[in-house]
């Protein structure tokens, strides 16, 4: 009894196994599929990913390169023939041809430039933001007091990124217009503010003792 048990045991174990080979012959190009799609995925993502970082690398270097120029002109003449590997990479490589475009005496086409960025739909909120502050600050501005008042109010928003910043603009702009309390109650608020930065309480505080003003305590 115990050999018909192990030739019956035996026979399944071939049976088993043949069905394992015909499964094998039959779906096994699908597991050999699957494996090199999981290493040629993982190679194109090191790949893109290296492309990328050289890009970038790239870039940074063009960029340091133009800027040993010892004249802005030619800095701006460099940095103009750079060609910037995303979006982002433009904005900011705008405005820095607009800060050595204003060093060369060319404000106008600073404040063109910065404005230009400030309306590119393609660009994140935060460099179009960026730019518009930059152009809003350009003694160049085309935009009288109440229109740049206007923009700074929607920067200075709550949750705003440059909110700090656009109250400053704002406190300027009311003195500007002869408003000191207005200002120096603006002012105080950006010192009691939880967010302030040490270079905005330095500039706030010297502009209230300007005015003749007191720093509240916080």
């Amino acid at each position: 009894m115990s050999d018909t048990d192990s030739f019956i045991e035996e026979v399944t174990e071939e049976v088993r196994r043949d069905r394992l080979f015909g499964l094998m012959r039959r779906y096994g190009w699908i597991a050999v599929l699957t494996v090199l799609l999981l290493v040629g995925g993982t190679a194109y993502r090191e790949y893109t990913r290296a492309a990328q970082t050289a890009k970038a690398q790239s870039f940074g270097d063009a960029i340091f390169a133009a800027l040993e120029n010892d004249e802005a002109a030619d800095r701006v003449n460099a940095l103009d023939q750079i060609d910037a590997p995303t979006a982002e990479g433009a904005a900011m490589l705008d405005m820095l041809i607009a800060a050595e475009e204003a060093l060369d005496g060319n404000g106008s086409a600073a404040a063109d430039r910065l404005s230009a960025a400030a309306t590119d739909g393609d660009l994140p909120e935060i460099y179009r933001q960026i730019a518009s502050f930059k152009a809003l600050t350009r003694p160049e501005s085309p935009l009288g007091a109440d229109e740049r008042r206007v923009a700074f109010e929607a920067m200075a928003a709550p949750g705003a990124p440059l909110r700090l910043l656009a109250e400053e603009q704002l406190a300027l702009i009311e003195i500007e217009a002869g408003d000191t309390e207005a200002a120096l109650t603006r002012l105080n608020s950006i010192l009691a503010d939880s967010e302030l930065t040490a270079g905005l309480r330095r500039r706030a505080s010297q502009l209230i003792v300007a005015l003749g003003g007191e720093i509240e305590a916080s």
